[in-house]
């Protein structure tokens, strides 16, 4: 066998052998590409999933009324993580933190403004007044370390948006 045939048989096999590494990590890439919902940045797997910052119908500060104003946190994962410490905020500093609570694997739990008795899938925040404006506002999650982890907004702010 000479030499250039040695040289062409290495050269396929390496040219191969990248096609299926190229092809293997195509999907990786395709995953961290689908993670980002559209914000431009990756998401941790706990984050806010949805805000209902006005009760429908009627503005009052009854306790009923209160508790349908609420936001949603989602754990996208498989492993339960600990929210103890963990803080809800918006835009005027009105902070709920999160005291002995554990949100399950792929569970979401609902945080309400009002008084209640706090389930597996929903807490309170045990307030006599609304927290959320309906005009615009920002809600705020950060983890024990006070590190920023997701926000969700609604109507126009005068500061351009999100805080971190």
């Amino acid at each position: 066998m000479s030499a250039s045939s040695s040289v062409r048989r290495l050269t396929a096999a390496a040219a191969i052998a990248a096609g299926i590494v190229g092809t293997v990590a195509l999907p990786a890439t395709a995953a961290d590409r689908d993670h980002d919902h559209g914000h431009g940045r990756r998401h941790a797997a706990v984050f806010i999933s949805g805000v209902q910052h006005a009760s429908p119908g009627r503005e009052t500060r009854s306790n009923r009324t209160l508790n349908k104003e609420w936001v949603e946190i989602t754990n996208g994962a498989r492993r339960p993580v600990n929210l103890d410490g963990w803080t809800l905020a918006d835009r005027e500093g009105h902070t709920y933190t999160f005291h002995h609570y554990r949100l399950g694997g792929r569970s979401t739990v609902r945080v309400h403004t009002g008084m209640g008795r706090d389930t597996r899938t929903n807490l309170y925040q045990d307030r006599r007044a609304s927290v959320w404006d309906r005009r615009a506002d920002t809600a705020t999650l950060r983890n024990d370390h006070g590190r920023f982890v997701d926000d969700a907004s609604w109507g126009r702010h005068h500061d351009g948006g999100h805080r971190r």
